[in-house]
């Protein structure tokens, strides 16, 4: 099912023998793929459309260089079944979305990339080519994520990454017409408790007898704080960042909640 929906939305990490220390950095789990996009996928388990999403986005959700989110929102609830992990905040990030691109497009199953780029979240082509094109000539998010828990609590330290020779030929060339200002990323930090599965049965309205396992559900949204620029570090308790999921993803995303902007940078914390 595909529609659309126009209205604003609602805002709201001594001394060893060199032998021990080298076997010791063998030990080390491997450092997690600094991610190339985050997959926003906006879905209803009152879509016959959004199976075929639901299972694009599981398998992106394998992925090492891709976030991949499940945002299952509400407004196809009158139609008989209303959705088991749908909230009006997810509903709400999409239209924001929209409002934010000035299209006004909400449907489902939609596919967000990095907060910019929308198509049909069931067009696996589509997708792709939003994927390899989000970076603009990046291989990875700008921003750099990395995660510590220790103590029962989570630091995220955030920097700006070191870009790639291409980026910094364009940022030379326009940094005589652009202000120091509008050339400076920053943005907000978002810690978003996430269940690795969830499988419904579905026991009416257009999808009335089917089962579908949903991937990498989001089960809220926190704002930690602001992000200026350079390189800064956010705590948080360990129990309100993962809250009663599997793990927890944490984004570092431009503009705010009523008009999100590009994503900066990402990271998956443990359990994902």
């Amino acid at each position: 099912m595909a529609g659309t929906m126009v209205s604003r939305p609602n805002v709201s990490r001594a001394r060893t023998l060199p032998v021990l220390l080298g076997l010791a950095v063998l030990a080390q789990p491997a450092l997690a793929e600094p991610p190339r996009a985050v997959v926003e996928l906006f879905t209803s388990q009152g879509c016959s459309s959004c199976p075929p999403a639901d299972a694009l986005l599981a398998g992106l959700a394998r992925r090492p260089d891709i976030v991949a989110l499940s945002f299952p929102v509400d407004y196809w609830d009158y139609l008989g079944w209303k959705d088991t992990l749908a909230q009006p905040l997810f509903t709400a990030r999409q239209k924001a979305y929209a409002e934010a691109r000035s299209d006004r497009q909400v449907y489902t199953p939609q596919i967000v990339v990095n907060g910019l780029k929308p198509c049909v979240g069931s067009d696996w082509s589509k997708v792709e080519t939003s994927i390899q094109s989000a970076g603009e000539g990046r291989a990875t998010l700008p921003v750099e994520v990395s995660l510590q828990e220790e103590g029962g609590t989570v630091t995220i330290a955030v920097e700006e990454a070191a870009s790639p020779a291409q980026a910094v030929s364009q940022a030379a060339s326009q940094a005589a017409s652009r202000p120091a200002s509008a050339r400076r990323l920053r943005g907000e930090i978002w810690v978003l408790p996430v269940l690795r599965e969830r499988t419904v049965a579905i026991g009416r309205g257009e999808n009335r007898g089917k089962t579908v396992t949903y991937a990498n559900v989001v089960r809220g949204m926190t704002r930690v704080g602001e992000w200026q620029g350079g390189s800064a570090r956010f705590q948080v308790p360990l129990a309100s960042a993962r809250g009663d999921a599997d793990g927890y993803v944490v984004l570092v995303q431009s503009g705010d909640g009523a008009k999100p902007g590009p994503i900066l940078g990402a990271a998956k914390g443990g359990g994902l």
